[in-house]
């Protein structure tokens, strides 16, 4: 599952997410396949990759660069070290949440450039492996550190793997016009993979996260439209509509459950790998989403394997998004909201929507130790039902990645 389709890439607060190492191991796309159109389990004892990727929303919205380099590298046949270094440079325009055609800006400039970096260590202790994982991502007004601690213990002759762990996130936030401000995340996550037979295999994966203090996007605002009385030089009042944007104010806390079951089955006659992922995810938003993603995985002779997949995204509007602030009963927003009620926001992010994204990934075998790829994806949101945002918010994106990875 592409980072795309789950995160949007819309905006340059949302990029952050990326750095969680949960994410992180979604992306497929950036991290090649092992080159077989079948299930291997064999553990390599060093894996480097290093892939770009370009994303760029139609009429002139978000575009972003993506550089990765990872390492996978087995130090002794029960200790293993992991890294991943990666840099995004954001620029273009993104929806500021008022609505179109009005005085106000519609589209917002971003620009900016974030740096992270992620190292593992893992140790095997009979049936179990313990990893340790460490990040910190930066950018110009955010700073974020995170901890990973987790087991995964091999049962019934190791065709059964149970994995658990916790998760924490500290992030510290520069707000124009006030101090710094916190954010903590913090998920616990199990999940159980089971080989049924030399082809098929099947997983099933629960986390569930507790995100505290910030929440709001300092860059996103919702307008209102205010009545000024001007004296009308005769004992009189002349009542005048002004709009004028306000911060948004979301919970802050928020409180996530989130489901994924995946199968992967190799015919053999094909010479290819199906690969299936449903995930559902509910948060106390009112935001509660589905998506399916399915995947062929084809083998074409000795070097070549195409990949064509497709993903289905839908989900209803946070139970405070609405597109402004003339339908809550407020009577003076603050300027640095905290939190408390009533809650409300105009990110289209957070309105009922639907996205659809259909790709093709391409792999060549160079060498015996050196694959290329070469992914395109297409990607297109919508909004659906009473709770949609304006149908200018939405956006359609194309998504091109390219990869090399060398494996000893």
């Amino acid at each position: 599952m592409s980072l795309p389709f789950f995160l949007g890439k819309i905006g340059k607060h949302e990029l952050r997410h990326y750095m969680n190492p949960k994410y992180l191991a979604l992306a497929p796309a950036l991290w090649p396949s092992s080159g077989k159109a079948e299930l291997s389990f064999d553990l390599q004892s060093q894996r480097y990759d290093t892939s770009y990727q370009y994303y760029q929303e139609e009429n002139d919205r978000i575009a972003i660069e993506s550089w990765y380099l990872r390492g996978d590298v087995n130090v002794t046949e029960s200790t293993s070290f992991r890294f991943q270094y990666l840099r995004d440079a954001i620029s273009g325009a993104s929806p500021s949440g008022v609505q179109p055609g009005g005085l106000q800006p519609f589209l917002i400039e971003l620009e900016d450039v974030r740096t992270g970096i992620l190292a593992a260590l893992s140790q095997q202790f009979g049936d179990h492996r313990v990893e340790l994982e460490v990040s910190r991502s930066k950018e110009s007004d955010y700073l974020s550190y995170g901890f990973a601690l987790s087991d995964k213990w091999e049962l019934n002759q190791k065709n059964t793997t149970l994995t658990y762990g916790v998760n924490y996130l500290e992030d510290d936030v520069r707000v124009i016009g006030i101090d710094d401000q916190k954010k903590r995340g913090y998920d616990l996550f199990t999940g159980i993979t089971q080989i049924i037979d030399k082809n098929t295999l099947v997983s099933a994966n629960l986390t569930i996260g507790l995100s505290e203090g910030y929440l709001n996007d300092q860059y996103k605002v919702i307008q209102r439209t205010d009545i000024v009385q001007v004296d009308d030089g005769m004992g009189g009042f002349i009542d005048i509509p002004v709009v004028n944007a306000y911060a948004e104010n979301r919970p802050s806390s928020r409180l996530r459950q989130v489901l994924q079951l995946q199968g992967t089955h190799f015919v053999e006659s094909a010479n290819g790998a199906l690969d299936a992922i449903v995930r559902l995810s509910n948060d106390d938003y009112g935001v509660f989403s589905q998506s399916l993603h399915v995947e062929w995985r084809q083998g074409l002779g000795d070097k070549w394997e195409i990949s064509p997949f497709a993903r289905y995204y839908r989900q209803n509007a946070a139970d405070f998004f609405v597109n402004t602030l003339d339908q809550v009963p407020i009577t003076n927003p603050p300027d640095y909201p905290t939190g408390s009620g009533p809650n409300y926001s105009a990110d289209y992010r957070l309105s009922s929507l639907d996205a659809l994204s259909l790709g093709l990934r391409m792999r060549y075998q160079i060498t015996g130790t050196m694959a290329a790829t070469a992914t395109y994806e297409r990607y297109q949101m919508t909004g659906v039902g009473s709770d949609q945002a304006p149908s200018a918010a939405y956006m359609t994106a194309n998504i091109y990645t390219l990869g090399l990875t060398a494996e000893f």
